[in-house]
């Protein structure tokens, strides 16, 4: 009796482990509920990345494939030409049109070599904010703009709440839930947090980088544990775990300081990928006031594979050739000699 008693008060004693509600959310993408299939794709991505995390001490684990590489993700897709989607399909990668390699990745589903330039592209391009607008343009996400850089969706719940599908709040106080989206400031200069955020936004601001994950799922009853999905964290599609309280609040939300002492092995203790300049929560509004906001754009037709846009080509050029190609694409052959506008080029 005495040790079936000391069993059950030890069983009981153990802290609940933490469990992954991804592979089941992943199958979600079509649910009525904005929030849920926003949760879905987002756990879907971290999935094919072979399912990367960050603890909630803030230690890296499970990194396998990185951006650039041609390393093979959960579905045999080559890292990089995953991260070309990104931007195509949100329909941004047009306004990178004028970066080196840019192009190339508009070509990046019709196969072929690995693009040099376009791996380039995306190893200098962050693309964390395209992550998100892909992933809420999926989603069909009405209120919500997309953008290469997660300031411009803040500023707009920000100023604009009524347009917007979020509304900013204080991440140390609010409660996160499903669909949201937790930001943090990128600034080796100063600490904003909230007040620091909402003075820049109401004066006007030139730029400030940033970094939003998407909420994927909260229950402090489970285990203490909110789970955050980002893109072009550590090199990849990462799941973040932070703690909760009780009533499903951030727990002690680990801020960096300035004067923290730096990241080495001499200071393994300041060496937290979770201690971050933590500066709003956007939550995301009920779906009663999400349908009464503007409807979200068609996807692209670039997300089928099949069709991808060709450059523009010179009046006069040949069906079925061309003239301004994108180098390592092998599927489009260059017009033959004298067949092109102006000759050989």
């Amino acid at each position: 009796m005495f040790r079936m008693l000391w069993l059950l008060l030890t069983l009981t004693a153990v802290p609940a482990l933490a469990a992954d509600v991804c592979p089941i959310l992943r199958t979600q993408t079509g649910a009525s509920q904005a929030a849920t299939r926003i949760a879905a794709f987002a756990c879907e991505e971290h999935q094919l990345w072979h399912r990367p995390f960050i603890d909630a001490d803030g230690r890296l684990a499970g990194s396998t494939v990185r951006e650039a590489e041609t390393g093979l993700l959960a579905n045999g897709e080559q890292a990089w030409r995953r991260v070309a989607g990104y931007w195509r399909d949100s329909g941004l990668l047009g306004q990178a049109a004028g970066r080196p390699g840019a192009v190339e990745c508009g070509y990046a589903a019709m196969g072929g070599p690995p693009s040099a330039g376009c791996r380039a592209f995306i190893v200098d391009a962050p693309w964390s904010a395209v992550f998100v607008s892909w992933v809420l343009r999926r989603a069909g996400l009405p209120g919500f703009a997309a953008a290469a850089n997660h300031l411009a969706y803040v500023r707009g719940a920000y100023r604009g709440p009524e347009a917007s599908a979020y509304r900013v709040a204080d991440p140390a106080t609010a409660r996160p839930a499903l669909g949201d989206l937790l930001c943090h400031v990128r600034s080796n200069r100063q600490i904003y947090g909230f007040g620091g955020l909402a003075r820049l936004l109401s004066a006007g601001e030139a730029g400030l980088g940033m970094h939003c994950d998407i909420v994927v799922a909260v229950d402090p009853d489970r285990d203490g544990l909110a789970y955050l999905v980002g893109g072009n964290v550590l090199d990849g599609v990462t799941m973040r775990l932070l703690p909760l309280t009780g009533g499903g609040r951030f727990r002690d939300l680990p801020m960096r300081r300035l004067d923290a002492p730096a990241c080495t092995p001499d200071a393994p203790a300041a060496c937290n990928a979770n201690r971050q300049d933590w500066a709003v929560l956007l939550q995301l509004r009920p779906q009663q006031d999400l349908a009464r906001l503007t409807p979200p754009p068609s996807l692209p037709a670039a997300t089928s594979p099949a069709s991808p846009a060709m450059p523009a080509q010179p009046a006069g050029t040949p069906a079925g050739c061309c003239v301004h190609c994108v180098a390592g694409d092998t599927s489009v052959p260059r017009c033959p000699k004298g067949a092109s506008p102006g000759g050989d080029r």
